[in-house]
Parts: C-alpha cells; structure tokens; sequence
C-alpha cells in the first residue's frame, strides 16, 4: 500500500494530465491535437512559462514573490510609454527589463536584508506596483498605433518548421524565449554550486547560514531574477497584443504559483524543480485551450482548474502521511 501511494504521489499528476490530453483529443479530434493547435498553445503558454521558471527560483528556498503580476504589467507599461515617446525599441527594453530587476531589488532587500516575510513583504510590493503602472499610464491601455512594428512583430515570427494545409508552419518566437528561460534555470538550479546552495537554503536555513552560505545575498539574487524574468514576460505580452495596460498581468502571479505546486507534487521530496514546473505549466495550458475550445465559459474553466489544483496537491499531501 505505501509502494503504491508513493508511486500515485509521484507520477499521478504525470498521469492525470495525459488522460487530460486524452479526454480532448476524443472530443476535440479535429484540433486539438494538430501542430497548429500545439504550437498555438506554447505560444499561449509562454508569459506564465517564463514567470513560473523564474518563481521555482525563489520556490526553491520556500519564498514566495506575490508580485510578479504587478510588476510585469509595469514593465509592459513603462516599455510602451517609452514606445509612444519615439523611444528606441532596444531601449523601451532596456528600460522595462531595469524596471523588473530594481522591482526584485526590492523584493529581494526587504525579505532577505530587512527580514520581512516574503508573503507580507511582496503583497506590499504587489500593490505598489501596480500602482506605479496605474499612475504612469494615466489607468489607460496603449494601444497598437504607438507599439512599433518591429516589437510587436517579434510575438507574431518564429522559426519556419516548412508548411502545413499551404500555410506556413512556425515555431513561435515567444516560445523559444521560454525554452531559453528553462534552459537557464535548469542549467544554474540543477547543474551549479548556486542552485545546489538555494536548495540548500530550501532544505534548512540555519544550517545552510552555518555551513557558510551566504544566505541573504542568494535569496536577493533569487528575488532579483524572479523580477527580470516578470518584467520579460511583460515584454512578451505587450509584443504579442500589440498594447500595454496595467492589468495586464494580473492572473500571471496564481497561475505560476499553482504550476510550481503541481510540479512539486512530481517530486517525491515535494521541492521544486524546473522541468516539474515546466508539466504544471502545460497542465494549465492544455487545460485553458482545450476548455475555450469547447465553449466552457470562462469562470467555469477557473472552478475546474482550481479544483484539479487542489486535488494534485492533496493527492500529494496524502501520500506523504
């Protein structure tokens, strides 16, 4: 009995999101699973692909960074502001990318120098931020006319992958920046001194600080690059929908955060880990474009995925007792 309830806490999320990718592939045998459609949903994917990447960095120490949403709405704002000013396209960049670092200067100082609960330290910042997009923007959306060209036509190319039905096939762009985020993060949790530290920090503070850790700065780091990576994917959304507002990015904080807990329900000892993150994210995805294609309307689609949340992360708990 332990041998199986280890086994179903381990890969039962695995298992529930193939008969997941099942369940609409007989009721959607027309589109869901085409390339067009796989390719769409990466491309879907990809903004909350690069935050939850960018969470699992501070998840790994047992952080939490609330305002990922608000700062990337911020960073998409400042960026076309500076768009709409005749602002060069690298840097209106720039200058958003400026924007999520200092943002998780910020996180990182009072969590890790000034000793706030990140819970309580990023829901002040959450709502400063997004503040600071409200107040700038004037609470207005920027539209197209003022994004140039070359931005928001980075969100619609990508690499050719040759032709399908006559229409040229493409691997969108917004999804290779996402391969490239989980490239990196896996790179430097799994395969670097400084992951091995973070998880470290996850495992036991104390004794990481004891062992020589130099744990305020790497938990800094970890909320510094967190904040890069929000402010990234308030770049990717504004390129894609050729505009900027400050909600734009609202949901983006709950949705990484619950891709994170159902990859961690993968790993028998509950940590994250990036390439588990990674399936949370496509749990998510493939559930969103399968319900909008069966016409689930909207709240309907968020009480399905909350409960499936909820369900993975209690399946898990269980096994543990």
């Amino acid at each position: 009995m332990t041998e199986v309830l280890r086994w179903g806490r381990r890969f039962g999320t695995l298992l529930g999101f193939l008969l997941v990718i099942l369940f609409f592939w007989l009721n959607l045998p027309d589109t869901f699973m085409t390339a067009r459609n796989l390719l769409n949903i990466s491309q879907q994917i990809s903004m909350l692909a690069v935050v939850a990447f960018s969470m699992t960095m501070v998840m790994v120490m047992n952080d939490f960074d609330l305002s990922v949403g608000s700062m990337a709405s911020l960073a998409g704002i400042v960026a076309a502001l500076l768009f709409s000013q005749g602002t060069s396209v690298l840097l209106g960049i720039s200058a958003a990318l400026a924007v999520g670092l200092l943002g998780g200067l910020v996180n990182g100082i009072l969590v890790s120098l000034v000793g706030i609960l990140p819970f309580v330290a990023t829901l002040g910042t959450l709502t400063i931020f997004s503040g600071l997009a409200f107040f700038i923007s004037g609470g207005k959306t920027i539209f197209g006319r003022d994004i140039p060209a070359s931005f928001s036509g980075f969100a619609r190319g990508g690499i050719s992958l040759g032709m399908l039905n006559e229409r040229p096939l493409l691997l969108p762009n917004l999804t290779i920046v996402a391969l490239l985020v989980l490239l990196i993060v896996w790179v430097v949790l799994e395969h670097t001194t400084f992951g091995r530290r973070l998880y470290a920090i996850g495992g036991n503070r104390e004794a990481a600080r004891l062992a020589g850790v130099r744990v305020r700065l790497l938990r800094l780091l970890a909320f510094v690059f967190t904040g890069f990576g929000a402010a990234l994917a308030g770049l990717m959304y504004a390129s894609r929908v050729a505009s900027a507002n400050p909600t734009q990015g609202a949901g983006l904080m709950l949705d990484a955060i619950a891709a994170v807990f159902l990859g961690m329900t993968m790993s028998e000892e509950g940590e994250p880990h990036v390439l588990a993150t990674l399936v949370g994210v496509l749990i998510l995805g493939v559930l969103d474009n399968g319900l909008t294609q069966m016409q689930v309307d909207s709240y309907v689609r968020e009480m399905l995925i909350g409960g499936i949340i909820v369900a993975a992360v209690a399946s898990s708990s269980l096994g543990k007792a």
